[in-house]
């Protein structure tokens, strides 16, 4: 089994796992010879505050305000 063969295969171990627990959730790319980690615009869990928290409808408003 490849690296990502035996990652997804641990995701989906666990009871009741789906395949979105096996979903990618970050992307790496390479530029320059600096690596860059970006959090997958698919990815279902992100870190910060999550929707109906203050501290996220607070960042909302100040990017619709920009």
């Amino acid at each position: 089994m490849t690296h990502d063969e035996k990652l997804r295969d641990q995701f989906l171990r666990a009871e009741h796992s789906t395949e979105a627990d096996a979903a990618p959730r970050i992307e790496v790319s390479e530029h320059d010879g600096n690596v860059r980690v970006d959090i997958a615009d698919t990815a279902a869990v992100r870190p910060g505050p999550g929707p109906g928290m203050t501290e996220a409808d607070e960042a909302d408003e100040a990017e619709q305000a920009d």
